[in-house]
């Protein structure tokens, strides 16, 4: 994918943009099935991708909350629990209240089962969508997983095409679907949401989505730009695609050494990348917090199991902030290899020192240091794993 690809799928869980002049706006209501404490009100400017908490409070004992923010122009929120991995429900400040029902489930507390959300007519179009993608695309992400099934049993072409023809039909009803809502959507932050839950859910090469091109994000950029030209936000991401676009294929690494980096494992002991010299080594930059990178992790562990026996190994590096949630995401995604992290975010040097914009971003070293591949993904990690590791 490219990085306007990777830009776009981060707004999945982390985009804000401001278009209205609201001087503040509240959230309140209720979390059934919550194991939380506190509850949180999150805002990430589109122009760092960076999480900001601008209000915290105490989750009554009925479930019940209030938190409030300071706002300007048009931005989607996350309600998010203490001790969630992601947030519980998106909200969009499209009105000054915002009342939320939201259900956990009983079963996996990290996710919401349901929830209701009133007074904001942005952030119910926002949840009709999501509802109704996530519903075909479970449905495309299984004919996906038994075409691969069958593929492996050898079986013929004919009992295989109809499930061919089922996904396509499929896959092309989500595109459809968000090109439809991205039309009609005058409101900046419900745009960007559905161009971004999009983008990821193609981040992931198994479930068989094309995602929309460089042309057609900035299409989509450019006329909500036009619908919305005070928008600062989305001025600074247009500017920001631009320079993406004109800087395409300059941060190619492959055929360079790897840049040297030292940072403490989750023991706080420091780790310098030249003492896996003598391995092909895959350098995984991700987050605990990065949707599409939890998403990508599977095919991470089963390239690792499969090829760790073959003078191969992972090098995980991540970008969280906190070390609670990045302990607990290795556990919880059975990631068995070395892991780095400075804890420092994007401020993290390791960005700049190696050019990506965006996670999950992974480089592949030969034996010597020298960098031999980059950005592989899904099928395509372990494609070369197996032509290197015979």
């Amino acid at each position: 994918m490219k990085k306007i690809l990777f830009v776009a799928s981060a707004l999945l869980a982390l985009v804000a943009c401001k278009e209205d002049n609201k001087n503040s706006f509240t959230v309140s209501g209720k979390i059934t099935n919550g194991n939380g404490q506190m509850v949180y009100l999150e805002e990430v400017p589109i122009g760092t991708m960076r999480p900001v908490i601008v209000d915290s409070a105490t989750l009554n004992s009925d479930g019940t909350f209030k938190i409030e923010a300071e706002t300007g122009e048009s931005a989607i929120y996350n309600v998010r629990l203490d001790q969630g991995m992601y947030p519980v429900a998106s909200v969009i400040n499209d009105n000054p209240a915002v009342e939320l029902d939201v259900v956990m489930n009983k079963e996996n507390n990290q996710f919401s089962e349901k929830y209701e959300v009133k007074g904001s007519p942005a952030s119910e179009k926002m949840k009709t969508f999501m509802f109704a993608f996530n519903e075909k695309l479970q449905n495309v992400y299984a004919q996906a997983t038994k075409i691969d099934s069958l593929h492996q049993l050898n079986k013929p072409d004919s009992v295989i095409a109809p499930l061919l023809q089922a996904r396509a039909e499929g896959t092309s009803y989500l595109r459809d679907l968000t090109l439809s809502e991205i039309k009609k959507s005058d409101n900046a932050a419900l745009t960007m949401f559905v161009l971004g839950y999009y983008q990821s859910s193609a981040s992931n090469p198994a479930v068989g989505l094309e995602p929309l091109s460089n042309d057609e994000v900035n299409a989509t950029v450019a006329d909500i730009v036009k619908k919305n030209p005070s928008h600062s936000g989305l001025a600074t991401l247009q500017k920001d695609l631009k320079a993406q676009m004109d800087n395409a294929g300059k941060g190619n690494l492959v055929g360079k050494p790897a840049p040297e980096f030292t940072m403490p494992d989750v023991n706080g002991r420091p780790v310098a990348l030249s003492s896996f010299k003598g391995k092909y080594v895959l350098v995984d930059f991700w987050a605990s917090w990065c949707k599409p990178c939890r998403m990508e992790n599977p095919n991470v562990v089963a390239a690792y199991n499969k090829f760790k026996d073959k003078n191969f190994t992972v090098l995980g590096v991540s970008l969280d902030q906190s070390k609670e949630p990045w302990l607990k995401a290795i556990k919880t995604d059975k990631l068995d290899w070395p892991q780095l992290s400075d804890l420092k975010f994007w401020e993290s040097p390791v960005v700049a020192l190696y050019g990506f914009e965006g996670i999950p971003f992974n480089v592949l070293l030969d034996p010597e240091g020298k960098i031999i591949a980059q950005g592989l993904r899904g099928a395509d990690l372990e494609s070369k794993l197996a032509e290197l590791l015979k």
